[in-house]
Formats: structure tokens, C-alpha cells, sequence
């Protein structure tokens, strides 16, 4: 199972970051001084991503990265009631993953940008991003990742995005980035989420064309007491585009939670 880095800061209740397929734990960067403020925040680098180990399975599940997730927690000591657990994108649903088969390793679950399952269309696309990478390299997807994660309203108000994003793409390992595409291409997490039994937030981006609205709210109804949550006018990684929202609906979250 691959290794996987976890990066620690901050004070306060423990807190699990896990980033997108198009990002890496960076980021989390535009929120991490206000969360560190009051948690201690873990930042995952997925497998492939920074100096966490390459995927070694060709097809891996989301189970299978969830696996090595659970394995690095439980080998870093974090675990416990009072941990919660966040991610964005890919890392929305391996945290979701990481839910059904290891959720007593954790308290509050925090989806954002995430779902159960994606439409026959929006699997070809990870078919078509995998099929690229796999044959001409990261560079080959730097383009339409860019407008995956962000509105075209974001990318004319900062234009700088997209060469600091295209850096972060070139940098992922590419057999790592083609496996997690067939992962999330060939998950259906519907029949797993009842069990489910961690308190559960919801986010979603108002304007995410990669997992939009309709697929978080789908799976806050079939995770019992999960809570919605939108943010209007926000693309695929709200850390990055409206990191005040997102902080807002964290904290306000988990204040609720964690004090239960």
C-alpha cells in the first residue's frame, strides 16, 4: 500500500484535509492560517502527489486509497472521536470511502465538492483524462483542469490561476493521476453511504460543473442527518476560490459537533 505523507500544524481538535484530483495540499493554503487558528490541521498528499508514494495497483478502488489512508492515520496517531475528517474533490469521496469502512476511526465527515456517483457522461470524461495522461503526460490535461476547477468568472478576475495550477498538474505523478481517474470513473458509492454513520456536512459549489450541486445533495439524502450546505458562485475547490464560505461553513459545522 502506498505511503502516504501527512503535513501537521496549528493547535486545537484535529483536523484532516484531503485535496482534488487537480490540486494537491496547497490548496488548502488561502484557509489554513485562519483553520490552524483553532485546529490541528493534517494535510494529506494523496498517492502521487508531492512525495507520497506512486499508486502501485494499476486499477485501484476508492477503498483501496482509503485503505492507505486509514493506514497513515493510524500509524501518525490520528485517530479519535474528536478528529474530523475534510475533502475536496477526488479526496471528497476517498474521505467518503474512508467513512464506510473505517469511520470509527474518526468523528465529523465534511464532503465538499463531492457525491456518490457520477453520470454516464462525466465518467467519460475521467475515461478521456486518464486515456490522455496515460499517452502524452500531465501537460496534456493542464487546459481543461484548469476550467474544471474554477468559473470563468475566477479565472478573468485572476488570471495568475492558471499557470500556478498548470505548475501544480506537472508536478503528480502520471500513472498515480490516470488510476485515480478510472477510480473515480468506475465508483458507484450508493450502496455503501447508509452505513454511514459519522456527522456528515455537505458542500457544494453553486457553480461546480465537475460534481455539481444535484450530486452532493444526493448524497446528503442517502447519509442519515447529513447536512447541506451551498456555496453560490464557487467552482470545484472552494479553498481556492472563496476560501471565507468555506471556512464559514466548516467552523460553523464543526462547533456544533464537536461540542455535541
Amino acid at each position: 500500500m502506498a505511503r502516504i505523507r501527512i503535513d501537521r500544524e496549528g493547535t486545537g481538535p484535529p483536523l484532516v484535509l484531503v485535496h482534488s484530483l487537480l490540486t494537491d495540499a496547497r490548496a488548502f493554503d488561502p484557509v489554513a492560517p485562519r483553520l490552524r487558528a483553532n485546529f490541528e490541521l493534517h494535510r494529506v498528499w494523496l498517492p502521487g502527489f508531492g512525495t507520497s508514494e506512486p499508486l502501485a495497483e494499476p486499477s485501484p478502488s476508492l477503498f483501496h486509497i482509503a485503505d492507505a489512508l486509514a493506514e497513515a492515520l493510524e500509524a501518525g496517531g490520528i485517530t479519535g472521536r474528536d478528529l474530523a475528517v475534510l475533502g475536496n474533490g477526488f479526496g471528497s469521496f476517498v474521505c467518503v470511502a474512508l467513512a464506510v469502512a473505517h469511520g470509527d476511526l474518526f468523528g465529523p465527515l465534511i464532503v465538499a465538492n463531492g457525491g456518490a456517483a457520477f453520470s454516464t457522461e462525466r465518467r467519460a470524461a475521467f475515461t478521456t483524462m486518464s486515456d490522455l495522461v496515460s499517452n502524452l503526460g500531465m501537460g496534456a490535461v493542464v487546459e481543461v483542469a484548469v476550467r474544471r476547477i474554477f468559473t470563468a468568472e475566477y479565472l478573468a478576475a485572476h488570471p495568475e490561476a492558471v499557470g500556478e495550477r498548470r505548475d501544480v498538474l506537472l508536478e503528480i505523478d502520471p500513472g498515480s493521476f490516470a488510476a485515480s481517474c478510472r477510480a473515480l470513473r468506475d465508483m458507484d458509492l450508493r450502496p455503501h453511504v447508509g452505513a454511514i454513520g459519522n456527522p456528515t456536512l455537505v458542500i457544494a459549489g453553486g457553480a461546480d460543473t465537475t460534481t455539481p450541486p444535484e450530486m452532493g445533495a444526493e448524497l446528503a439524502a442517502l447519509v442519515q442527518g447529513a447536512e447541506f450546505a451551498r456555496i453560490d458562485n464557487c467552482g470545484h475547490c472552494p479553498p481556492l476560490e472563496n476560501p471565507t464560505a468555506f471556512c464559514e461553513a466548516v467552523e460553523d459545522f464543526l462547533a456544533r459537533k464537536l461540542s455535541a
